[in-house]
């Protein structure tokens, strides 16, 4: 007789459920809701993800999750300046909304802790495969975030800007947001924190609407002691519009998940991603695209900077389904290397079923090209400041893309901020 022992648990399997049960009466949530918890704790259960799951294979997090903290109800953090001057600010401070919502013509907000109340966001709450570890832990420890609605044909002036900030402990987020048909509008997700050891998951859906036009940042600058764990998960209706912009620049473990579905005629799905590698720390995008419909495009560029002994990971898998016939696909990632100890594995994946298609991919690993340093000390610049010219010029023109120049001015100014102190 053949007997498969489960494995023994790591103290990390071990803390994130004898945490569940500790909180389980704090959680809100009606009956629905709470099945959707059970079910998602019963999944970490059964332990995490290691390099066996296809999907994680260049992640393990049940070896890289050494350790989980402790909630630490009593932390204290306090929200930032917006990353565009003007924006209406939506935080969530240590896994908690704010009270007092603004008010914003054209948009309706309310907190997540009301949604999950009345049940009404439970079938959000289910996983989107077998291997949804990110979900799973989310769904079963979300206590609080926000619920965004914009209203069909509004053009918002200014920005909304979703704050998940954490000063240590463990904080656990979700962000909801519907786009209205023929809305346009400027989101901005700004993950960070403070302090001691802590463990974040945050977990973003939007659905935007026919016609719609959405820009969404992404900005995680966790500190170096922190295990960032996320993902953004999309809709694009027909004839609609999505920019999704992405910059890490910190988080000690970080996993970024992106999920998207084209659902309707002439969607438009744009990925641009920057990933600011250093010191001893794991970065691992790992993006699914799903063309389901006929008549749609996307393109991803990703570009990549690794110092120290930083390991970095793209994965991009775009599945092109059966009768998504003139699906316009591109996908790319670059990589700049400056130092002989980082690491940056990349993986891009097509998957075709359709016959009337065009679709590629593309990924490149370098070092700095010592012809143009040579040609800019030849003109009285230091090395170490060409060196810095060189590699901010790599990164910039994914964000010169975006067409807008306080956007591109306020992400420029976080580049600066990150070569000061790692260049």
């Amino acid at each position: 007789m053949n007997m498969h022992a489960q494995p023994q648990r790591t103290l990390a399997e071990t803390a994130l459920i004898d945490a569940f049960g500790e909180r389980l009466s704090l959680l809100p949530g009606d009956g629905a809701v709470m099945v959707k918890r059970d079910d998602a704790i019963e999944a970490i259960k059964h332990g995490l993800p290691t390099r066996r799951v296809e999907s994680w294979h260049y992640t393990d997090l049940r070896r890289l999750l050494t350790s989980v903290p402790a909630f630490e109800a009593g932390a204290v953090v306090k929200a930032l300046a917006p990353v565009l001057e003007g924006s209406a600010v939506l935080p969530v401070l240590n896994g908690v909304s704010q009270t007092k919502l603004p008010e914003i013509e054209g948009v309706t907000v309310q907190r997540l802790s009301e949604k999950l109340t009345d049940g009404s966001v439970a079938p959000g709450l289910d996983p989107y495969g077998s291997d949804d570890a990110i979900g799973a832990l989310n769904t079963a420890f979300v206590a609080d975030g926000y619920f965004v609605e914009i209203a069909d044909g509004a053009e918002l002036e200014k920005p909304i800007e979703l704050q998940n900030l954490q000063a240590g402990g463990q904080s656990h987020v979700r962000l909801l947001a519907r786009v209205g048909a023929g809305a346009k509008a400027i989101v901005v997700e700004r993950q960070a924190g403070e302090g001691d050891v802590a463990l974040a998951s945050s977990v973003s859906q939007l659905v935007v609407g026919d016609g719609a036009e959405v820009t969404w940042l992404i900005v995680q600058e966790q500190p170096d002691t922190a295990t960032h764990l996320a993902q953004f998960k999309a809709h694009i209706g027909k004839d609609a519009k999505l920019t999704l912009f992405v910059m890490n620049a910190g988080g000690k473990l970080v996993r970024q998940e992106v999920v998207v579905r084209t659902t309707g005629e002439g969607a438009d799905f744009k990925l641009r991603g920057i990933n600011l590698l250093a010191g001893d720390t794991h970065t691992d995008v790992t993006m699914v695209l799903d063309h389901a419909v006929p008549h749609t495009t996307s393109t991803e560029v990703i570009r990549n900077v690794v110092t120290g002994k930083a390991r970095g990971v793209f994965q991009g898998r775009i599945n092109v389904h059966q009768y998504a016939q003139k699906t316009n696909a591109k996908m790319a990632c670059n990589t700049l290397l400056l130092s002989d100890d980082g690491e940056f594995s990349t993986k891009p994946e097509l998957e075709i079923f359709a016959d009337d298609v065009v679709c590629g991919h593309g990924a490149t690993v370098t070092e700095i090209d010592h012809d143009h340093l040579f040609y800019l000390m030849a003109r009285g610049i230091d090395e170490k400041s060409a060196r810095g010219l060189l590699v901010k010029a790599f990164v910039a023109e994914v964000i010169e893309e975006l067409d807008d120049e306080a956007l591109v001015e306020a992400l420029e100014a976080r580049l600066d901020g990150w070569f000061s102190t790692h260049g």
